[in-house]
């Protein structure tokens, strides 16, 4: 009789499986299929299930509902923040002459590709774009973000935690420097959102991005945190949805689930906890039971789920694919860059070699991660790696696993 190979995910920061909550009102969301916009009945129930998610979503994230821009999801939101920004500084005729001069951005160098292509092509458009250096630990370059940033920066965007490595960058502390010199302050916030509580009006931040994907809700919804006073031009012009900020009828599915996940925002913190141990206990085994093995940023605070992996004598791809015929599913970097044959542009940034960057493996474990999948996962890494190795030893490196 055959055997069903047993399942098991660890790239929950590419995306996190749907909640089974969220699977369980499917039905209902989807049944209300008026258009939000319409004044008549059918437009009330959808229109009822967006005012009901935008209020937990608000109350998750410490902002006021009337803050909320609904998108399709992150890569969309920060779009709308940098291009939108740019072009209001353009076009806006009643600017006074100081924020007309504002063409120079910031972001870092380890951005998710939404944010890096984005700035690439305002300076295509006459921008000038700082990127801001990260130290092979994962440490931001806060003397060189000091020394550029001035009263011509419109706009600093820096993420809370990075998407392959996990390392938190200090956001409040950057938002309170750009604020001195009348610069806004972005931040993509899609990795910490579910994974580590997030506190805009404490962060002091003017805009954010979330995507509802990254915490167990479904595909295709998103939030961009407007702080209220800030201003933008649309990405999408249509209707006067979102008050006219994103035109286009709303994904009232998408959104509700997205707003069922926000209210289990409260569980965050200790689930965050929960899965910090795990990954310290796969990350302990790792270093002790596997030779040559670097944890990239280990020094640096990380989100608790993420595990950036440098196996020497191992390429990552290699490793991915072996894993996955094992039933282990893993990445090597960012989703969105997945098939490119080019190592990892993050790690690169941060400083690590070719080969090193090659040689990477991005593990990153959810809320349903149990203690023997961690050990399932060692157990299966070590097979991989002693037999890749073995192989480069036909080659005259030897190693021992």
């Amino acid at each position: 009789m055959l055997q069903t190979k047993v399942l098991h995910y660890f790239d929950h920061n590419a995306t996190t499986p749907v909640c089974a909550e969220v699977i369980a009102a499917l039905p209902e969301f989807a049944a209300a299929g008026g258009n939000p916009s319409s004044i008549h009945w059918g437009g009330r129930q959808p229109k009822n299930l967006i005012r009901d998610a935008r209020k937990a979503i608000s109350e998750a994230l410490h902002i006021s509902p009337l803050e909320i821009i609904f998108t399709s999801g992150g890569s969309e939101a920060n779009n709308t923040v940098i291009k939108g920004l740019f072009d209001y500084y353009h076009t806006a005729q009643f600017l006074a002459p100081e924020q007309r001069r504002r063409t120079h951005f910031m972001c870092s160098a380890v951005e998710h590709p939404s944010i890096m292509k984005t700035m690439a092509h305002l300076e295509a458009l006459g921008a000038r774009v700082s990127y801001i250096p990260v130290s092979r630990e994962g440490v931001i370059d806060l003397k060189f973000y000091a020394e550029h940033l001035s009263e011509e920066t419109a706009l600093v965007s820096v993420m809370f935690a990075n998407n392959e490595t996990g390392t938190l960058f200090p956001i409040k502390q950057m938002a309170e420097m750009a604020h001195a010199k009348g610069a806004l302050f972005h931040t993509d916030a899609v990795q910490g959102f579910g994974k580590a509580p997030l506190n805009f009006k404490e962060l002091n931040v003017d805009f954010a991005s979330i995507s509802g994907h990254k915490f167990y809700s479904i595909k295709g919804s998103g939030v961009l945190y407007m702080k209220k006073g800030m201003n933008v031009s649309p990405l999408i012009h249509g209707g006067g949805q979102e008050r006219h900020r994103r035109g286009g009828t709303e994904n009232t599915l998408g959104i509700a689930c997205l707003g069922l996940m926000a209210q289990r925002a409260p569980l965050v913190q200790d689930k965050a906890f929960e899965v910090s141990k795990l990954r310290d206990h796969m990350e302990a085994r790792i270093l002790t039971e596997i030779s040559d093995v670097t944890i990239t940023a280990v020094e640096t605070p990380r989100l608790g789920n993420t595990s950036s992996l440098v196996i020497k004598g191992a390429d990552g791809e290699t490793m991915l694919m072996s894993l996955d015929i094992k039933g282990y599913a893993v990445s090597t970097g960012a989703a969105c860059s997945s098939g490119n044959p080019e190592p990892s542009p993050v790690l690169l940034a941060m400083g690590l070699s070719r080969q090193e960057a090659q040689n990477s493996l991005r593990v990153s474990l959810g809320w349903e991660t149990t203690l023997e999948e961690v050990d399932g996962f060692v157990e299966a890494l070590k097979a991989v790696v002693t037999r890749l190795r073995s192989i480069e030893h036909e080659e005259g490196e030897t190693y021992h696993v």
